[in-house]
């Protein structure tokens, strides 16, 4: 996994000391914030969709990077590290968050009265969608986020009806050899998708060799980035001889690891993309039949 998102993610699970784990949709804000500030690549890329761009003060160091899904968007803006003092200098009338600044900083902005947007950490694509709801409400732009969310429900139906019943498997694993089992994102995607997970297990966790003695996913979902961390010298359990020989059998669908950084509406792309590996898989059976 990237060290990045190992980071994000242990910071995301104290979200549930502070009851942040996809809170209820945040109040709009009375005034519409013109000195806008983004404390992370998650919150980069809602504030980029839902904010005007001259209300935009400041994004996060991260804005710019491979995984960020609208870094094009986000060169030549000002950019902000998450830190209170560094927060506070900038003069923001609103800062934008998902885990930036630690679990800690919503507070002390608080007492600074300065009105945080706290980006819930989603498990479903339905979650996915009051995320985008309630942010794009709380930016003043609720129409766009409506708009946004009716597009993907409307483009998970279609590939629910396309997709019929079950065909196959799917594993997803990253460069680091680390896969998602149920109760994460990356299990709804699949079972979006039209596949099952072939991880079983919870969470996310290391690849299961064990189970890949004697069986294999029909497809691998293949996370990849465009830095240093995505090479393959650097896999792990991805690289052990019972991996590599189990999924060279299986079909491989690449996914833009920027499409599943985050919870929001771009995770669609990853829906799409392995739901075309699926109907090519249906389509081939059918040729097999006749």
């Amino acid at each position: 996994m990237h060290p990045v998102y190992v980071v994000a993610l242990a910071l995301l699970l104290f979200c549930g000391d502070l009851q942040c784990l996809h809170a209820d949709a945040p109040n709009p804000i009375q005034e519409q914030p013109t000195r806008i500030v983004s404390l992370d690549y998650c919150a980069d890329q809602y504030v980029l969709q839902f904010a005007a761009t001259e209300d935009i003060l400041a994004l996060s160091p991260e804005a710019v990077r491979e995984f960020s899904y609208l870094r094009e968007q986000a060169q030549g803006f000002p950019t902000v590290r998450p830190i209170v003092e560094d927060v506070i200098a900038v003069k923001p009338d609103l800062v934008v968050r998902s885990y930036g600044g630690g679990f800690g900083i919503v507070e002390v902005l608080d007492q600074l009265e300065i009105p945080v947007v706290q980006i819930g950490y989603a498990n479903t694509l339905a979650e996915v969608q009051q995320s985008v709801l309630s942010v794009s409400a709380a930016l003043g732009t609720v129409e766009q986020g409506e708009q946004i969310v009716a597009s993907m429900r409307k483009r998970l139906q279609e590939i629910k009806v396309s997709a019929g019943k079950v065909q196959g498997s799917a594993l997803y694993t990253t460069p680091t050899g680390v896969t998602a089992g149920p109760g994460t994102l990356i299990h709804d995607i699949l079972l979006a998708a039209g596949f099952d997970n072939f991880e079983d297990k919870p969470g996310w966790r290391a690849l299961p060799l064990e189970r890949l003695v004697y069986a294999g996913p029909d497809v691998v979902a293949q996370a990849f980035y465009q830095s240093a961390y995505g090479h393959r010298d650097l896999w792990s359990a991805a690289g052990h001889p019972v991996a590599r020989r189990q999924l060279s059998n299986a079909s491989r669908v690449s996914l833009d690891g920027a499409w599943t950084s985050c919870g929001a509406w771009f995770l669609m792309d990853a829906v799409e993309a392995l739901f075309r590996e699926h109907a090519e898989q249906l389509a081939d059976a059918g040729q097999a039949v006749k």
